[in-house]
């Protein structure tokens, strides 16, 4: 399968990395009706993922949030990307709340 990268960003603040990564693809995963292949990650720099949103061959799009795995109803690029900036704030600043 074809797969041509539209973008890729690695960022780090604070303790804490973001790595984003999408790909535009010739056609769409199994358990997917759109053609983007992607990983958005949230996490400590030590690796312990915070907030993960991807889509797997065969699982379809999804995200995980802490130690839960939830369906994610993926509409559109721009959206996924608002969506992962409100989760991932949302997790640092309850982060940083606690003690």
């Amino acid at each position: 399968m074809k797969a041509t990268l539209l973008y890729r960003q690695k960022a780090s603040r604070a303790g804490y990395i973001r790595k984003i990564v999408i790909w535009q693809l010739d056609k769409p995963l199994a358990g997917c009706t759109h053609r983007f292949k992607y990983r958005l990650f949230f996490g400590r720099a030590d690796g312990t993922c915070l907030v993960r949103y991807d889509n797997e061959q065969g699982k379809g799009d999804h995200r995980h949030v802490d130690d839960r795995e939830e369906t994610y109803c993926f509409t559109g690029i721009e959206k996924l990307l608002t969506d992962f900036a409100a989760d991932s704030a949302g997790m640092m600043a309850e982060m940083e709340e606690s003690p």
